[in-house]
């Protein structure tokens, strides 16, 4: 079946987003924990290696925090931009210079690295995990890691460019997402910035629409894996073609060389009014312009309403431990107290601007009108879709992209894409 949340757990998580959920009484905040209750004996350094660029700063100055409270334990931390994050990690482990804490985006990538990663199933936390963030970390009922947080994407816009244009509906068809294009652009605004330069949001976030919205996404994979069923003739893949070409049409200039830093700073100056993207880019964008009034819609494909409104939810990643670490008791302790300790909680939802995956840490109550309530309304309504690269054959997103490139940039037509996709597949399906 194609993952989404249930009405339930959407309910939970709604809950706790805006009234935030009683804590577990775990008044341990800031010291030892059972992981790991005596001092250090010698000084020890904890290595933590992480994807999200967006928090780098702020994770920094976590990092203080957690040392002035656990004297003896350095911590290091490495952030590399997502796309590059696990080539690095695989050149790190063939050098035997693993972390003791990273980052895992669970299904395919988690198969990967099983044998290499700590089982967390009795940590004090993994009882507060909601049910289904444990989903892409769970083999054989067994949690091999705590899930950062829950993030969604779809289009991030500018709701006062599109006030300005007089837009007063939000477009759920793809007819409607011209229009809105026109008036933004009439009104002397870039209607869209795309990076094609960075293959994530290509053979992620773009690919993940047509994968997502097919009736059965697990299925459907299935099938492909089998050699059932081919990305020619698909009437999903090819609306989503439609939707790729209209915002090639209204974008911004040098698309296929924009890069991460280009796109936040075009948007968050007001150059452009809409992104593919989701709310973990916030805080860069109030970086350059605090008061900058954002939302999040779904990225409609065709004119099916029922289909197009739909926000893309899930796990972006998840920490796990080196299963070898020579401080593993430390690694243990340090996510334990980032979850459990008034300081970590606030850093998360605040700092972070993070929507927690634990029912015991409520979102910031600041998030009011950004996109993390588009999100929550979203759940609450369970008009949501999951993330499915992590399920691909290793390494296809990034080739699932370089095709794509091809075709933005008129190397290939749209037969010999979908034929490029279903060469990559048949080829990688069985690495």
């Amino acid at each position: 079946m194609k993952r989404s949340l249930t009405a339930g757990s959407a309910l939970v998580l709604l809950m706790s987003f805006l009234t935030g959920c009683a804590t577990n009484g775990d008044k341990s905040a800031d010291t030892k924990t059972a992981n790991n209750n005596a001092k250090p004996k010698k000084e020890v350094t904890l290595k933590i290696f992480q994807a999200k660029v967006e928090i780098s700063e702020q994770l920094n100055k976590l990092k203080d925090e957690y040392e002035k409270t656990h004297p003896g334990v350095k911590v290091q931390i490495e952030t590399v931009i997502g796309t590059d994050y696990n080539t690095i990690l695989k050149t790190k482990f063939a050098a035997g210079e693993m972390p003791d804490i990273f980052n895992n985006e669970g299904f395919q990538q988690l198969e990967t690295w099983k044998d290499r990663v700590e089982d967390l199933s009795d940590q004090p936390w993994a009882k507060d995990v909601f049910d289904f963030a444990k989903e892409p970390t769970t083999i054989n009922g067994k949690l091999y890691g705590m899930p950062v947080s829950l993030e969604g994407y779809g289009f991030v816009y500018n709701k006062d460019l599109f006030a300005k244009a007089n837009i007063t509906e939000l477009p759920k068809t793809l007819s409607q997402l011209e229009d809105v294009s026109k008036k933004l652009q009439a009104n002397g605004v870039t209607p869209f910035v795309n990076m094609f330069q960075v293959w994530s949001s290509l053979g992620r976030h773009f690919f993940n629409n047509p994968m997502a919205k097919q009736p059965n996404t697990d299925a459907f994979i299935k099938d492909l894996n089998d050699g059932k069923v081919k990305f020619a003739g698909n009437p999903i893949f090819a609306d989503s073609l439609n939707m790729l070409d209209l915002i090639v049409k209204y974008g911004n200039k040098n698309q296929l060389t924009t890069d991460y830093n280009s796109f936040i700073a075009t948007f968050g100056s007001g150059q452009a009014a809409i992104m593919q993207s989701g709310n973990w880019t916030l805080p860069l964008i109030q970086k350059i312009d605090p008061k900058i009034n954002v939302g999040l819609m779904p990225i409609p494909i065709n004119e099916d309403v029922a289909l197009n409104d739909k926000l893309f939810v899930g796990v972006p990643n998840n920490w796990v431990i080196h299963k070898d670490s020579q401080v593993k008791p430390e690694a243990k302790e340090f996510l334990n107290w980032l979850v459990t300790s008034d300081i970590g909680k606030n850093y998360l939802a605040k700092e972070f601007k993070f929507i927690p995956a634990l029912k015991t840490i409520p979102a910031d109550a600041a998030s009011v009108g950004t996109p993390g309530e588009d999100i929550a309304k979203y759940l609450k309504e369970n008009k949501v879709l999951g993330w499915h690269w992590p399920k691909y054959p290793d390494g296809s997103p990034q080739e699932m992209a370089a095709s794509l490139q091809k075709y933005i940039a008129g190397k290939v037509n749209r037969d010999q894409l979908l034929a490029e996709f279903q060469g990559t597949w048949d080829k990688m399906k069985t690495k």
